[in-house]
């Protein structure tokens, strides 16, 4: 009796550390997700286009019919068809909550409204080998 309550403590101990480990795991995600996204959107903000190459992974896929974005330079020169044509970004970006895909912890998603009110427009985002990178801009309704 007294052996079968030590390992029921055994057990419960374990699980509650493993629970733990696994808890502050997810914390570290989704910090890193946070700083990654407070970043992205100040320089979005302030339409700082080289520290915006520096967080996007090209080529930037884009809604359907349009070319993706494949380049720092067609960055700058496409930089509107990414950040105003589909949505106002900055606009968006001011009040929008990232989305962690729940089968996925590298990514998320940050969804944006179109000039009828609608959130159609969403931006992708990706975490390899640890770096958050914008990864794909959609429009749900093209």
């Amino acid at each position: 009796m007294r052996a079968k309550t030590i390992l029921v403590l055994l057990v419960l101990s374990f699980a509650t550390m493993a629970l733990t480990a696994s808890k502050a795991a997810g914390l570290q995600t989704d910090s890193s997700m946070q700083d990654f996204w407070a970043r992205f959107k100040l320089a979005v903000t302030r339409s700082d286009k080289e520290t915006i190459a520096s967080m996007i992974q090209f080529p930037v896929k884009m809604p359907y019919g349009v070319p993706a974005i494949k380049t720092r330079t067609q960055l700058s020169k496409r930089y509107r068809d990414l950040f105003k044509a589909q949505a106002d970004a900055v606009k968006c970006f001011a009040d929008a909550t990232p989305k962690l895909d729940d089968g996925n912890k590298n990514q998320f998603t940050v969804g944006c409204k179109d000039q009828a009110g609608n959130e159609t427009v969403v931006y992708g985002f990706s975490r390899k080998r640890g770096i958050w990178k914008l990864v794909f801009l959609d429009n749900i309704n093209e």
